[in-house]
């Protein structure tokens, strides 16, 4: 099935580097998971990353380390599975695994925070340098 965003889910992904975008793109159309995006998943101000960092949501302070949301170069998704959203780490790893699958074919290295061994951060891409 091809899934298509959500009007907030788009406008969350405002700002995002055109590679990222086409890669969420093509990963709408390979995912047997719906997804989207949620509020700050996509690009950040420096005020908006060092609340996520007081909260505990990220370990970039915005100030003395920077995210990559900082620059639109990150993108983080929720799964949507049967009408809500779902931070469930088997529903994560699909859609990402559609998003790494969507980088691969367009030719773009695309790091998934799954992959990190100190801080395993499920709904969270990056664009490699």
């Amino acid at each position: 099935m091809i899934w298509k965003l959500s009007k907030n889910s788009l406008k969350n992904r405002t700002g995002i580097d055109h590679k990222l975008i086409e890669i969420n793109e093509l990963a709408l159309t390979i995912s047997p998971i719906d997804f989207g995006i949620p509020k700050y998943g996509g690009l950040r101000t420096d005020k908006e990353q060092y609340k996520l960092f007081i909260d505990g949501g990220s370990k970039c302070d915005g100030y003395n380390k920077k995210s990559y949301h900082q620059t639109g170069k990150a993108l983080d998704f929720y799964a949507y599975v049967n009408g809500h959203a779902s931070w469930e780490e088997h529903h994560l790893t699909t859609v990402a695994a559609a998003h790494l699958q969507a980088a691969s074919i367009l030719g773009y290295k695309l790091e998934w925070g799954g992959f990190w061994k100190n801080f395993r951060d499920f709904p969270h891409l990056q664009l490699k340098d």
